[in-house]
């Protein structure tokens, strides 16, 4: 599975094929976890309020980095403009998971398959990011299908965290 079969184009490509992506879906998945007592509304605004200030929290991180490791000289606005570009990777990846709880916020579908239905997807989107990301430089399937394995587990361990947790 490519960038190409998946029709995605090479920017949002380039966007979810970041640490700041992979870490997003990771936060919103332990975000859903601890939230799924408040229901997927409850869910749906934790998630969003902490993907926001976590986004916030990098780019004000980064300007900073990017100011001190320049001496200033990279600018205000060039040194803002980097690192929410380097970051929207996490604000990217939890549209998703927030749809699928707002269909639960909304009743479209059962509260509490939405919470689940987030933590699949996200699962679902890291082991595709996986397997992405050794795709761009093996042509094998095993180093695909083991790295796909390994950022799903991320998931996967958080989805054990929810079934232990809230039952």
């Amino acid at each position: 599975m490519t960038d190409d079969q998946l029709h995605i184009t090479p920017r949002v490509a380039r966007v979810l094929m970041t640490e700041e992506a992979i870490y997003g879906l990771i936060l919103v998945s332990g975000m859903i976890v601890v939230s799924a007592g408040d229901g997927s509304w409850g869910a749906f605004i934790t998630v969003l309020v902490t993907v926001l200030v976590f986004f916030a929290a990098h780019v004000y991180a980064g300007t900073l980095g990017r100011l001190a490791a320049t001496d200033g000289h990279s600018g205000l606005r060039a040194s803002l403009s980097s690192a929410a570009h380097q970051s929207s990777g996490m604000v990217l990846a939890a549209i998703a998971p927030l749809l699928v709880l707002l269909l639960g916020s909304t009743r479209v579908i059962d509260d509490d398959t939405a919470l689940w239905l987030a933590l699949i997807v996200n699962t679902l989107i890291l082991g595709a990011l996986g397997w992405i990301a050794v795709a761009r430089w093996s042509t094998h399937w095993w180093p695909r299908l083991l790295s796909a394995l390994l950022t799903a587990a991320f998931g996967g361990v958080l989805i054990l965290m929810k079934a232990v947790i809230h039952h």
